[in-house]
């Protein structure tokens, strides 16, 4: 891959990620509580939905 290539890629995926927190952070506190998110965890889950999760 290319550096323009990669840049364009970590670009995207840091705007899909700013896009589910937003999304997210607009869920009432009754629809995230129905869905077991809690606004603290928020940061994670939209990382793990983006990115993937943690490798060791």
């Amino acid at each position: 891959m290319t550096l323009i290539q990669t840049l364009k890629t970590r670009a995207a995926k840091a705007a899909e990620y700013r896009k589910t927190v937003n999304e997210l952070n607009r869920l009432s506190r009754n629809d995230a509580l129905d869905l077991d998110i809690y606004y603290g965890d928020i940061p994670e889950i939209a990382r793990k939905s983006v990115y993937g999760p943690k490798t060791a």
